[in-house]
This record gives C-alpha cells, sequence and structure tokens, in this order.
C-alpha cells in the first residue's frame, strides 16, 4: 500500500536518490565561486594569493625572508619561498604525507590551534587545496630535512607526470617522491600550477600590475621580507624587487597623493579579549571552549592638503578592502579624540555641532592593520572582518595614544596638530554649505521650477527613464529642442570647457557656474553627501561635438561626475551620445532606400564606400563632414543621436576603481611630470593619419 505522500514524491519525480553528496575537492570544482569569487580573471588571480600568503604566513612567523614570485610564459605561476618548507611526514590519521594532506583535503592546515601560527591570513585550511582542484597539473618542492621532496597533482589528484606541463601523460599515485640532497639548513617550498580552463573562462589571465601592487603592499606590511616578481610573458621580462624597512610609515607617505600637512604619526598597541570556540577533547568531541587571545594594533595616519581619504586596511597581512571591524573602532576613536580637541581649542564653539567622519577623513591617508589568531573573516575571499572585540579594542588603543599626540606633542609638532584641526573644521564649514545648496535642488512642483537654471529646458516625467542630455553650446541646444522627445528628454546646455575639478577645492567647483548648474539640476548632492536615489533622471547623456574640443569637454564633464557624483557612474547611469562624423548623400537611391547614410567613424565611412560602389550606387561628392552638432537640422539629430530607436549610446563604467581614480588623477591632475612622461611615452603608438589638422 502506498501512502500519499509517497504518491506525491513519485509523481514529482523526486526522492532521495536525487540527492548527491559533493565529497572532497568535487564540491570545489563543481562551485569554484563558493571558494574564489569567480571564474574570470579575479578568480584566478585570487589563486595565486592563496599561495603567496602561505608564504607570507611564514613570513610572519619569523621563519621566511624571501619570496619569489614568477608568471610564466606558458600561463602557469610559481611562488617559491625560503620558510619551514611544508611537512612531507606521514600524519597518523590519514596516513598521508603532510604535503599532499593539505593539498589534496579542505580544512587541513596548520593553522587551526595557534601553535605553528600564532598569526595567519590563512585561517580556513582550504587555500592551497582549492588550488590544487583548480589547477591542471600543480606541482610542489619542498626543501626540508635535508632532501628535496616531489609531488605532483592533477586536478586534485596525486601522481606522477611523464613530461613537463599539464599535457603530460599522469599516473596516479600518492606520496612524496624523495629528490637530490641539499644542505642540511635549507629550507623552503615551491609551488607550482596551472590553471584548469575547464574551469576558469579561457579569457581569464593574470594581470602584471595587480601583482606587482599585491607585493609592494606586502612588502610594506611586513618590513624586511624581499619579494621578488618575474613576469617572462613580455618580449623583454619583467623584473622587480621589494624590500622596505619603514612599515607601515612608509606605506602611508607612499599611498598619500597630495602635499603633507603633519607628519605621519604611528599608534601602536594591543589588547586581550576571549573567544568562545569548539576544541576537540580528548574523546574527539567538540566542546565550548574561552580562548583567550590577544590582538595587536599598528596604524599610520597623516593628513594633506587635498580632500580624497586613502584608508588602507589589514588584518595578519591580508587587505580588506571593504574594511570590517577593525577600521569601524579606528573611525570612532579618530572622530571622537577629534572632537574633543577641537573643543579644547575653541576651534568649536558651544553651539557648533560636532564634526562628523566626513569632515576627519577629507585629506586623510591611512593604513591600520591588526594582528590576531584565527580572525572572522565573511567569506573565504577575506574582505570584512568580523571579529567584533576589534572595534572595541582599536577604538580604545588609537582614542588613547591619539588623545596623547595632540595634548603632548613634540617639538614642531604642535602647529602642524593645528593645522589638521583647522583643516577638519574648514571641511565641516563646507559640508554645510554643500547640504544647504543641495537641500534647495530637490525637485521642485510646478509653482517651484523657478529655482532651476534658467537654461534648463526640462521634460514631463518624473520616471527613471527620463533623460538630461548635457549639451555642448547654445546653437546644439536649438536644434536639440526640436529633435528630443519632451515627455522624457531634459536638455541642459554648458557654455565651452567646464572647470577642471580633479585640481580644484570643493569651494572652487561649487562657485563655478557650470558645475553647480549641473549639480543642482541633478538634483542629489555632491561628493560623500551624493544620493543617487535622489537623481532626478535615469540617465546623464553627455552630448559633445565629434572632434577634439568635444572630447576635451566630456573628459572634464566625466572628472566632475567620477569625483563628486560617483555612484551615477557607478550604477551605469551616465552616457556619452554617439553623433555621426559623415553623411552620404545617394545621388540614386532604390526604392524604399534612405537617401542619406551615416557614418561613424572614418574606417566605418571606407566601408560604406566600397560597399555602395560595388552596388553600382552613386553619391554626392564630397561626403558631408560633421563639425558640430549645430550642423544638423533636427530630424538628423533626433534619428542619429537623440531618438532611442536609432541612436548609439556608449555606456561610462568603471571596471577598475582605483585605476580609474589613478588615471583621472594622471591624466587631470595638478602634477604635471607625470602627465608629460604619460603623452611622450604613448606619442609613438599615435596613428598620425587621424589627427584633424
Amino acid at each position: 500500500m502506498t501512502t500519499a505522500v509517497e504518491e506525491n514524491v513519485d509523481a514529482a519525480g523526486y526522492s532521495a536518490r536525487h540527492l548527491s553528496v559533493l565529497e572532497g575537492l568535487e564540491a570545489v570544482r563543481k562551485r569554484p565561486g563558493m571558494y574564489i569569487g569567480s571564474t574570470d580573471s579575479r578568480g584566478l588571480i585570487h589563486c595565486l594569493w592563496e599561495i603567496v600568503d602561505n608564504c607570507v604566513d611564514e613570513a610572519l612567523a619569523g621563519y621566511c625572508t624571501k619570496i619569489d614570485v614568477v608568471l610564466h610564459a606558458d600561463g602557469s605561476c610559481s611562488v617559491a619561498d625560503d620558510g619551514r618548507g611544508i611537512p612531507v611526514d606521514i600524519e597518523p590519521k590519514t596516513k598521508l604525507p603532510g604535503v599532499e594532506l593539505v593539498m589534496t583535503r579542505l580544512h587541513a592546515g596548520g593553522k587551526f590551534g595557534g601553535v605553528s601560527y600564532t598569526a595567519s591570513g590563512g585561517l580556513h585550511g582550504v587555500g592551497a587545496s582549492v588550488v590544487n582542484a583548480l589547477s591542471a597539473r600543480l606541482d610542489v618542492e619542498v626543501d626540508r630535512s635535508g632532501n628535496t621532496h616531489h609531488i605532483s597533482f592533477r586536478r586534485g589528484i596525486a601522481g606522477i607526470f611523464d613530461g613537463d606541463g599539464p599535457k603530460a601523460s599522469f599516473k596516479k599515485k600518492s606520496g612524496v617522491v624523495e629528490g637530490a640532497k641539499i644542505p642540511r639548513g635549507r629550507a623552503g617550498t615551491r609551488i607550482r600550477f596551472w590553471p584548469d580552463f575547464q574551469i576558469f573562462l579561457k579569457d581569464a589571465t593574470i594581470a602584471t600590475e595587480p601583482v606587482l601592487d599585491r607585493m609592494r603592499q606586502t612588502a610594506f606590511l611586513v618590513p624586511g621580507l624581499e619579494i621578488t616578481v618575474t613576469d617572462e610573458r613580455a618580449e623583454t621580462p619583467l623584473y622587480e624587487v621589494f624590500r622596505f624597512e619603514g612599515g607601515i610609515s612608509e606605506f602611508t607617505g607612499f599611498l598619500a597623493r597630495d602635499p603633507e600637512i603633519c607628519d605621519v604619526l604611528r599608534i601602536q598597541g594591543s589588547g586581550h579579549f576571549t573567544e568562545t570556540v569548539p576544541v576537540l577533547d580528548d574523546l574527539g568531541h567538540l566542546v565550548p571552549t574561552d580562548v583567550p587571545r590577544e590582538l595587536d594594533v599598528d596604524v599610520a595616519l597623516r593628513w594633506g592638503t587635498g580632500y580624497d581619504t586613502v584608508v588602507r586596511s589589514f588584518v595578519n597581512v591580508i587587505a580588506t578592502p571593504k574594511h570590517g571591524t577593525h577600521v569601524q573602532g579606528f573611525d570612532r576613536a579618530l572622530v571622537r579624540v577629534l572632537n574633543e580637541q577641537l573643543r579644547a581649542t575653541k576651534l568649536l564653539r558651544v553651539n557648533d555641532d560636532n564634526v562628523i567622519k566626513e569632515d576627519v577623513l577629507e585629506g586623510l591617508t591611512a593604513v591600520v592593520t591588526v594582528r590576531l589568531p584565527e580572525p572572522q573573516f565573511e567569506g573565504q575571499t577575506k574582505e570584512i572582518l568580523g571579529t567584533s572585540d576589534a572595534t572595541r579594542i582599536v577604538n580604545q588603543v588609537v582614542g588613547k595614544q591619539l588623545k596623547e599626540i595632540f595634548e603632548n606633542p613634540t617639538r614642531g609638532q604642535k602647529q602642524q596638530l593645528r593645522t589638521v584641526l583647522e583643516k577638519i573644521v574648514g571641511a565641516a564649514k563646507t559640508r554645510i554649505a554643500a547640504r544647504t545648496q543641495r537641500d534647495t535642488q530637490r525637485r521642485k512642483n510646478a509653482l517651484e521650477s523657478s529655482a532651476l537654471p534658467a537654461k534648463l529646458v526640462d521634460c514631463r516625467t518624473t520616471e527613471d527613464r527620463s533623460e538630461l542630455f548635457i549639451v555642448e553650446g547654445d546653437s546644439a541646444l536649438g536644434t536639440a529642442k526640436l529633435a528630443r522627445d519632451s515627455e522624457f528628454q531634459a536638455l541642459l546646455p554648458i557654455r565651452g570647457k567646464i572647470l577642471n575639478v580633479q585640481k580644484s577645492s570643493v569651494a572652487d567647483m561649487l562657485k563655478n557656474a557650470e558645475c553647480a548648474a549641473i549639480i543642482q539640476v541633478l538634483g542629489a548632492g555632491s561628493g560623500r553627501t551624493f544620493d543617487v536615489e535622489a537623481a532626478r533622471y535615469g540617465k546623464i547623456i553627455l552630448m559633445a561635438d565629434a572632434d577634439v574640443d568635444g572630447a576635451h569637454i566630456r573628459t572634464l564633464l566625466l572628472t566632475l561626475l567620477f569625483r563628486y557624483m560617483r555612484p551615477m557612474v557607478e550604477a551605469g547611469r551616465v552616457y556619452a551620445a554617439v553623433p555621426p562624423l559623415h553623411r552620404i548623400q545617394l545621388t540614386n537611391p532604390k526604392r524604399g532606400q534612405d537617401k542619406y547614410i551615416y557614418c561613424y567613424s572614418d574606417a566605418e565611412l571606407r566601408r560604406k564606400l566600397v560597399e555602395l560602389e560595388r552596388r553600382n550606387l552613386r553619391w554626392k561628392d564630397p561626403v558631408q563632414r560633421y563639425k558640430g552638432l549645430g550642423e544638423m537640422d533636427a530630424d538628423q539629430l533626433a534619428e542619429t543621436t537623440m531618438d532611442p530607436r536609432h541612436r548609439t549610446l556608449r555606456r561610462i563604467r568603471i571596471e577598475d576603481a582605483s585605476e580609474a581614480e589613478r588615471m583621472f588623477d594622471l591624466l587631470m591632475g595638478s602634477e604635471v611630470p607625470p602627465r608629460r612622461d604619460f603623452i611622450i611615452a604613448g606619442a609613438a603608438e599615435i596613428d598620425e593619419t587621424r589627427i584633424d589638422t
């Protein structure tokens, strides 16, 4: 007799036999995103970080002084260190050599008990084994106990390759192979892996710059550690050596982009907390146990004349780009102590509001590092620290020592700290002024619309499909008025080239009529107070002439948007219109064929003329070359540039925010020599035939 429940299950075709259990490294290969974030270039470079971080942990433990990273021409990567070497003796429970155990079993390693490593970046015991699972081939060489020991893996399975590279024939075999004799005191580990492109996307690759940046950063964070990077993929192999003795004080100076107004302030200290963790007892049972922990805090900070903020945070040398509890403690201490000092020095009056985090961070460059055993991260990618006690300890250490610095300054430091306080008060005043202006920028109803700039040609809808065209010049505005759809397309003309805000202060930017008009019309504020949800338009479309001046105007507008309205760019709501360069007028069009053909580049024009000649279609010479938007009539502008049914828009995207910021600073900032060097270096690559003279 069958029950009703059993009938329903059978009817659905789903029962216990349909359930799967992924064991060992099979789970990694089935769901790689859980372990490395993605299977594109970001996930691939994360594999490299996992191997490098193990070497850095040896350096933190005091056993490693040198790390060598090589990007090989065949797409493989190798990492070598002179640490203790992965154990090669037999582990009693599994009967496997230590090196095979850590490379083939998830959650196996020497970072759980706090004996081998008091502070490490790896804590889940999955890093090396995940890389092994996602590699078509991985070779390990361990120098230890007077011999070199070898072991290889194919997609996580131990064995022997008969030849070089991942395509060599392979035979499964467990265990290490003992190799040549070495001096008794020599030790270290060398790992080389070939990514498995059954898992990774075909175009996944490891870029050189991120590797150099990460290795430079690590050398700053571990004073005295020497790291070499070799890239053999270029025609001329690249070789870089990083070694710094100044630690994070030197790192802070390296990160700072503006002249300093105070010396680097160094804060160091530690605190204790108790953490309840499951610990195996003698019977093999997990028992909740209170474990004492120590957290070391090391912070370096300085203020400069600029307005941008650079705060880098690390836990056991691992970068936490999304920060976490340690940075929360740093922020709280910073704001509290500086408010106390502003009150004590009378720079803030009794009735004045306290300064906020935004004011304190203006022009600040800081490196916040903590070290502790078994930190609690949010996920294997370790982007956010979750250890709650870090907030309290960092807050206490930074608050106490920063207060001591301000109250008992060294010789020559008193005036510097006074300048810092004055800068923070100035930032607060600017913020309040900007807030006042923003409060008047919210979308007005019909009776209040006079508060918006008179030159704005607004649209009727307030929906997300609304578009704001920022148009170059009044002549183009006249044509655009007739070409637009007044239901959802608004127009704002600008007069020539706006202010370069990359090398101007916030106050100067707000005083500039064109910049102020754009911020006012968009109605969402600027800078850190920008609220993308409050924006009056769903899209911003930059519509400038298709010439050098038009490109320059677009660049200046993008600089404004990137610096003060970046969430609009990050949300993919900023576009560049693509007006045509040429118009071909056919003299003998066939029935149903358009009389005019538009081309958007010189290459497209050449292809189109060849095609017309082949089809025996004639055109009027010379072909019209548009020099500006004002040369088009309304129908042409609508058809080619404004009508959503026919136009082409280029979406402005930020693939790498830090790289984009670096390029804006290089090309639009106040430092001329780096820009001149960039232009000279790229001059030889310019196609002279494309220069419009």
